[in-house]
């Protein structure tokens, strides 16, 4: 009997262990403040309504048809507006909320996104990058809009 309660213990610490680390994977980058007519956050698979709220993940994308409209803030207090017809991959966001410090790297596919820079991007040079089809932007905390005609 004795075998088999360390067995469990054992076990539950594997899981406890498994499901805090997947947690901390799909840690809450920010969230959807607006949403205004046709608009997307696309997850892996899955399309989500951008409702006022809606925690963003890193990888996650962001879409809008030709009336749509996104405003965002992320916990680093960077804040994108995305314009109509846009598609925007967050591709890697990791903050350190104690030393104010981290990555942070978009791209803008197509459409425009008009950027308020954050903690990140003042962080270090270069933490914050911004792709397009044919550039890369090195951030230093400032606000911009780029724009990447279809």
């Amino acid at each position: 009997m004795g075998m088999a309660n360390s067995m469990k213990k054992a076990l539950m610490a594997v899981l406890a262990c498994a499901l805090s680390a997947q947690s901390a994977m799909a840690a809450e980058i920010g969230r959807i403040k607006r949403a205004v007519g046709t608009a997307s956050v696309e997850r892996g698979k899955a399309k989500l309504t951008p409702i006022p709220g809606l925690q963003l993940l890193s990888g996650d994308r962001l879409v809008t048809g030709k009336d749509g409209q996104l405003s965002l803030s992320f916990i680093d207090d960077t804040r994108f507006s995305v314009g109509p017809n846009s598609v925007i991959s967050v591709d890697q966001f990791d903050y350190n909320r104690t030393t104010q410090t981290g990555n942070f790297v978009t791209k803008v596919n197509r459409g425009s996104l008009a950027v308020v820079s954050g903690q990140i991007a003042r962080s270090k040079q270069d933490a914050m990058k911004v792709r397009t089809p044919t550039s890369l932007l090195g951030v230093r905390g400032t606000r911009f809009i780029v724009e990447v005609p279809k």
